[in-house]
């Protein structure tokens, strides 16, 4: 598997990037995790859009959702033009009917259901899901080609379920969108110490910080983490490539 961290950023993006959002390939398919402001511009310095074969939403709040809409014209400007890409599945949950429904796009993309409860074959990828603690409904997903996993945390507080689901992890991608003195105040998110205990409780191999705040110095985020947890640790790079 090979990840490309495509914007690191919680909230809104700083200029000329985008928020937290992924692409995980494997054996030539490519799933875009998220899609929220910048993604969409961003997301072509690595991969033209028509190449994109399924995106995965963890939930509904504007800055993981944001550029769907430009992802569906992409696909529907193509179709004008004589130059049809396969319908894109959009996998999302139904807990929000108004915004699952928009996930399908005259028949240039369809919204296809996922739950905590079930497991998903997306392309070569086995995806499972885990609910989180953030004020929309939201689900961590977990990819597994082989023996080989990664885990995105996707946006929550500390909850407990988190560690067996991210258990031996060889790549956990946590948020870590608050300082130390934010933790319990700003609901819905972790911290950089939370981030590497769940990373040390769950004995992964890999923890990179991801859905950082566009204020103060993140490298203090980074440093929280690393006085729990004591394996390999950083903040995400947009653009740089991981393989696992």
């Amino acid at each position: 598997m090979k990840i490309i961290p495509i914007g690191i950023w919680g909230g809104y993006p700083k200029a000329n990037e985008a928020t937290s959002s992924f692409l995980i390939e494997h054996e030539g398919f490519h799933c875009l995790i998220d899609c929220g402001s910048g993604v969409l511009s961003s997301v072509q310095n690595y991969l033209p859009l028509e190449k994109i074969d399924a995106v995965v939403i963890s939930h509904y709040h504007a800055d993981h959702i944001a550029d769907i809409g430009s992802l569906q014209y992409s696909r529907l400007i193509q179709f004008y033009l004589n130059n049809p890409s396969p319908v894109l599945p959009i996998y999302g949950h139904r807990q929000d009917e108004e915004n699952f429904a928009k996930l399908s796009y005259k028949e240039r993309t369809i919204g296809v259901e996922i739950t905590e409860d079930e497991t998903v074959e997306i392309g070569p990828f086995t995806v499972s899901f885990c609910r989180t603690i953030h004020p929309a409904y939201c689900l961590a997903m977990k990819f597994t080609v082989g023996e080989k996993t990664v885990v995105l945390t996707a946006d929550t507080e500390w909850r407990d379920e988190l560690v067996d689901f991210s258990r031996k992890a060889d790549l956990l991608i946590s948020e870590a969108n608050l300082f130390e003195e934010h933790i319990g105040v700003a609901p819905g998110h972790m911290g950089g110490s939370e981030a590497g205990k769940l990373a040390a409780e769950a004995n992964v191999k890999q923890l990179m910080l991801t859905h950082l705040p566009l204020h103060g110095n993140v490298e203090e985020i980074l440093e929280a983490a690393i006085q729990e947890y004591k394996g390999s640790a950083e903040l995400a790079v947009a653009g740089k490539e991981y393989t696992i």
